[in-house]
């Protein structure tokens, strides 16, 4: 056999396995594709939760379920903080000062992009304005900033300085305290701290103070203050899915408002900054993909929302 008719075995075999690796995907003719870096912000990503809030519950369930996932395989360097569930704006945002702080000191950066949902948005803006040198951007999804009608229902039927409001306010304390034991926090709770903030007067009050952002009326507020950029959305359905139980809590508690609202909070309520969108057509808890990413059919991705946003401020250097 000559050097020609040995050479033909092999070569065909060679040419029959890559044909073989191609059809599979996994041909060794082409480099493997790069890690995808898409949503790989300047600054770390900082998740806040918002009332009844946990970062995990018993040690598997995410508030942000998912999210922190998708955008760290997209390239985030991404951090869940913990704060009070039941406690006013000021407590948790100081909690949430000390987290940064942490996060700063074991990344190596020195800003962080802050993201929060109902009442962490309040609890970003305070940090926010404390420390500005710290934070790159605030983005408020679903945010209290206004308020809730439903913090001002719950008062109202409850009284003032009753026996029944501080029942409730006990209850609320209460919840605040199983949801960190659940979450193994450790964190103080008060309930009428909470209520105080999330209700319409306490938000107004609180925005005196911290105006970063803020909107007058139903508009936009200023994109920039003090080096830090300021971005908002919101949802405004109740049902998504049919089948999700938050969808009858979220229609029952949407009837306590005045406005368009995703069930805890209305739609001018989410505004701050620069506002991408204040209509999805998500209730309160989609706006996290939850229950557990029952998010609805015809309705929006939240997680690709957040991925879309980290390259948002990607883009802009942040």
């Amino acid at each position: 056999m000559n050097s020609i008719s040995r050479l033909k075995k092999p070569l065909k075999t060679a040419w029959i396995t890559s044909l073989f690796c191609l059809v599979i995907g996994n041909t060794p003719l082409h480099a493997a594709a790069p890690p995808d870096d898409s949503a790989h912000t300047r600054y770390p990503i900082v998740l806040v939760h918002g009332f009844a809030g946990f970062d995990k519950l018993f040690g598997f369930v995410n508030y942000w379920f998912g999210i922190p996932k998708a955008l760290r395989a997209a390239g985030a360097e991404v951090y869940v903080a913990q704060v009070s569930a039941a406690n006013s704006t000021e407590v948790r945002g100081d909690q949430l000062i000390a987290q940064i702080e942490a996060i700063r000191r074991s990344s190596g950066a020195d800003r962080v992009n802050l993201m929060g949902h109902s009442h962490g948005g309040p609890t970003i803006r305070y940090a926010a304005a404390l420390h500005p040198e710290w934070v790159a951007s605030v983005t408020s999804i679903g945010g209290s900033n206004k308020g809730s009608e439903m913090a001002d229902f719950v008062q109202k039927i409850t009284g003032e300085d009753t026996l029944r409001q501080r029942a409730v306010f006990g209850l609320v304390t209460g919840l605040g305290h199983l949801i960190d034991f659940a979450s193994g926090g450790g964190l103080p709770q008060s309930g009428r701290g909470a209520m105080n903030s999330l209700s319409r007067q306490g938000a107004a009050t609180f925005s005196q103070r911290f105006p970063q952002g803020a909107p007058v009326g139903c508009g936009e507020g200023d994109h920039a203050v003090n080096g830090v950029r300021y971005y908002s959305w919101g949802g405004v359905r109740h049902w998504t899915t049919g089948i999700d139980p938050s969808d009858s809590l979220m229609w029952l508690t949407g009837l306590a408002f005045s406005e368009p609202n995703d069930g805890l909070v209305g739609r001018c309520s989410s505004h701050l900054g620069q506002v991408i969108r204040d209509d999805y057509p998500i209730n309160h808890l989609d706006e996290i993909n939850q229950i557990l990413g029952l998010h609805g059919f015809g309705s929006v991705d939240p997680v690709q929302l957040m991925i879309e946003h980290a390259q948002r401020l990607k883009a802009a250097g942040l």
